[in-house]
C-alpha cells in the first residue's frame, strides 16, 4: 500500500507538472488583432476624444441619424463641456441611405428613379424629389431630422461614409431607365457628392474597420 501511494503521488505530481507546462505555452500567432490597411486611416484622422459611428439604411434612418448626431454634440457640450471638435462622429450612408449623399444636382436630374428604387418620395409634394430634402429645409415635423441639414452637421465636424456598392447600383439603375452608361452616372454620382464624404467599397465594410478602430456603433436603421 506504501508502494502505491508513493507512485499516486508521483503520478499525480508530474501529470500537475505537465498541465503547468501546457497552461505556460503561449498561443499559437498570440492574441488576435485587426488588420490594419490604409484604405481605413482616415478613420484615425478625424480628431476626439469620443468615436461614434451611426449605421444610417433608409431614408428615414438617415433623418434619424441626423438628429441623434446632433444630440451627441448638444448633449456633449452641455454634460461634458466638450467642444464639437473633440468628437470624431461619422454618420454612414448604405444601402438606401445611400441616395441622400448626392447632390441636388444628381436629385433634379435623377430624381424619379432614385425614389422609385428606395421607395420614398417628397413628403410635401408626394412626389420625387428634386432635391437633396437633408440638404434643405421646410420640413418641419415631415422629416425626422426637423431641419438640421448635412451642412450644419459638416459645421460641427461630422464625416461621412458612403457606400461605393450602393453607388454603383444606383448609377446602373439610373442608367438602365434613362438609356444613359452607368460608368458616366457614377461618376457624376461621385462628384455630387456631400462636402467631408469618403466612400468606403461597402457600408457594411466601413461598419467593421470603425468598430475595429475603437467607434462606438448606433445602427438606426
Amino acid at each position: 500500500m506504501g508502494r502505491l501511494a508513493a507512485g499516486l503521488m508521483a503520478f499525480g505530481g508530474a501529470f500537475a507538472g505537465a498541465a503547468d507546462d501546457v497552461a505556460a505555452q503561449p498561443v499559437a500567432g498570440g492574441p488576435w488583432a485587426p488588420t490594419r490597411h490604409p484604405q481605413d486611416d482616415w478613420l484615425d484622422a478625424l480628431p476626439g476624444q469620443h468615436r461614434l459611428f451611426f449605421d444610417a439604411t433608409s431614408p428615414a434612418g438617415v433623418g434619424d441619424a441626423i438628429t441623434y448626431a446632433s444630440n451627441f454634440y448638444v448633449a456633449s457640450k452641455a454634460g461634458y463641456a466638450l467642444a464639437d471638435a473633440e468628437n470624431a462622429v461619422i454618420i454612414g450612408l448604405r444601402h438606401h441611405a445611400t441616395a441622400f449623399a448626392f447632390g441636388d444636382a444628381i436629385w433634379a436630374k435623377y430624381g424619379a428613379p432614385l425614389a422609385e428604387r428606395i421607395r420614398f418620395n417628397d413628403p410635401r409634394s408626394s412626389t420625387p424629389p428634386v432635391v437633396n430634402v437633408y440638404q434643405t429645409t421646410g420640413y418641419g415635423t415631415l422629416l425626422t431630422n426637423r431641419e438640421v441639414t448635412f451642412s450644419a452637421m459638416i459645421g460641427r465636424g461630422a464625416h461621412f461614409a458612403v457606400c461605393d456598392m450602393a453607388t454603383r447600383a444606383f448609377a446602373g439603375v439610373v442608367a438602365g431607365k434613362l438609356s444613359l452608361k452607368s460608368a458616366e452616372v457614377y461618376e457624376e454620382m461621385k462628384a455630387s457628392a456631400v462636402r467631408n464624404s469618403h466612400f468606403v467599397p461597402a457600408g457594411i465594410v466601413a461598419v467593421n474597420r470603425a468598430q475595429e478602430r475603437g467607434y462606438a456603433i448606433q445602427h438606426i436603421g
